[in-house]
């Protein structure tokens, strides 16, 4: 078993170089992972379906990003961890026991193997490939999440059945299986723990855990842990959903990672945010009296989570909603949806969607491919307009309409243009920002008294009005079909 001093100290394995963060350590165990081959199908599916034929430089693979956000996570933890010692002046002395070493070492590693899994069932293209009416009604068909546990136990990570299966149940299964063929025990981890603060799972954390739980709960509370206020079996369960925060929250390392990633490889500013400063200001943060163990962050880093936040609305509008962006994504959609026509090419996604054997062929190229193949034999179709980056015709933009607004609008300019109601074509993106501000409400800012120098723990909104400023925000394009297609 590896020893946490040698681990925290960075005694890596494995130097990969990331062009956004530098150097990013990796340990053996996580070697294993990356090298599995349902890993690195990531590296044939890109992280922004198909922006690049808007962004040029947009080609970057969801296996790089999944790595950035290991990386971005990893900081952040140790970064509370480092703020923790400095306020408390531990850090110049020998007060850290071995149990403490040990808790945050094995807490750390959940995190890093969380992050890097987070994202890997991630299908062609991204987020459109399940917004595709075909895909969609494969994914929904009876017995599909049966099928895709058959021979592995699912209970373990799910108390039921997920009603609709999304991108995230793929995660769970793809790390399942990614793990079991990975050295945990030499590691000293238990997949169950990296599962569990992933999305969509219920997971009892493994009796490993929970001892590391409490030991770090011991450690960063001090007083409030021996209050007795919080029992010891509520403590496991607040350790993790703090985990699950970093790995997927409002400030979460995925976040962190894709705006600076999109944004470099968009060669867009907006993106831009100062990630040191954001993540020098993270804090720890409890309260017995919920209870509640969470993201805190200090006064002077709001500004830093106002860039963070105000960033992302910013990609939101200018990049991924962007008139042309979402016109090709629509026609990506027919284009998987026309393939989907080719009897053979359905019934191997439909394999592919329900075996992880197969799943590994499921990426970009296998429908660009396929894209290929119906361009050839129909010059007028969608996949043609996509290989050859034949653009929707861009008619109007409206912002925050309704669905019936949208079809009125739609209506007028096909009167007004002279034009066939039916060949309006219309996309929206809707950015959910309104409920920002009751999210961040589970980010708590540490107030210092300007008296007695004591610190309270308050809602973001109580000490910043920044955050209210936000409003869930529809942008919806309309545009004619190019000319080439029989729509």
């Amino acid at each position: 078993m590896r020893s946490a001093v040698n681990d925290l100290l960075g005694a890596y394995d494995k130097l990969i170089m990331d062009p956004v963060h530098g150097g990013i350590p990796l340990y053996r165990h996580e070697i294993q992972v990356i090298d599995h081959p349902l890993f690195q199908r990531l590296r044939n599916i890109c992280q922004n379906d198909i922006l690049s034929l808007v962004f040029p430089g947009a080609t970057h693979s969801r296996f790089l990003h999944s790595i950035g956000v290991m990386h971005v996570g990893t900081r952040m933890f140790r970064s509370m961890i480092d703020a923790y010692l400095r306020e408390r002046k531990l850090s110049d002395r020998a007060d850290l026991s071995m149990n403490q070493l040990d808790a945050i070492d094995y807490l750390a590693k959940i995190i890093r193997l969380g992050c890097l899994l987070h994202d890997s069932g991630h299908s062609s293209f991204s987020h459109q490939f399940t917004q595709a009416q075909r895909i969609h009604d494969l994914m929904s068909r009876p017995n599909r999440f049966e099928d895709l546990w058959k021979d592995a136990d699912y209970t373990l990570y799910h108390s039921e059945k997920p009603r609709e299966l999304e991108h995230e149940h793929y995660s769970v299964r793809v790390a399942h299986e990614v793990l079991c063929a990975v050295d945990m025990e030499d590691a000293g981890l238990d997949a169950r723990d990296v599962i569990g603060i992933m999305e969509t799972t219920d997971v009892q954390p493994s009796e490993t855990f929970c001892i590391h739980a409490r030991t770090f709960w011991n450690f960063i509370a001090g007083q409030d842990a021996e209050s007795g206020l919080l029992s010891e079996a509520d403590t496991p369960r607040l350790v993790m959903d703090l985990l699950s925060s970093i790995v997927s929250g409002e400030i979460d390392a995925d976040r962190a990672d894709y705006m600076l990633r999109d944004g470099f490889h968009s060669s867009v500013t907006i993106g831009g945010f100062n990630l040191d400063h954001l993540l020098s200001n993270l804090r720890f943060g409890w309260d017995v009296q919920e209870p509640w163990l969470g993201l805190a962050i200090t006064q002077k880093g709001l500004g830093a989570l106002e860039d963070f936040v105000y960033s992302r609305h910013q990609m939101y509008r200018k990049v991924y909603a962007h008139k042309t962006a979402l016109g090709f994504d629509w026609l990506l959609r027919e284009a998987i949806n026309e393939v989907l026509d080719d009897a053979d090419v359905f019934a191997w996604v439909d394999t592919c969607l329900s075996d992880m054997r197969y799943f590994a062929d499921l990426t970009d190229s296998f429908f660009w491919e396929a894209f290929r193949k119906v361009a050839r034999n129909n010059p007028a179709s969608y996949s043609r307009c996509i290989v050859d980056r034949a653009k929707l015709n861009h008619l109007d933009t409206r912002e925050d309409l309704s669905n019936a607004g949208i079809e009125a609008h739609a209506r007028w300019l096909a009167a007004e243009l002279k034009l066939d109601p039916a060949k309006v074509v219309t996309c929206s993106m809707r950015a959910r920002f309104s409920n920002i501000q009751d999210n961040f409400n589970g980010i708590k800012v540490l107030v210092k008294d300007p008296i007695d120098r004591s610190r309270s723990l308050k809602k973001i909104t109580e000490v910043s009005a920044f955050f209210s400023k936000f409003k869930d925000g529809t942008i919806t394009h309309f545009y004619t079909p190019p000319a080439t297609t029989l729509c």
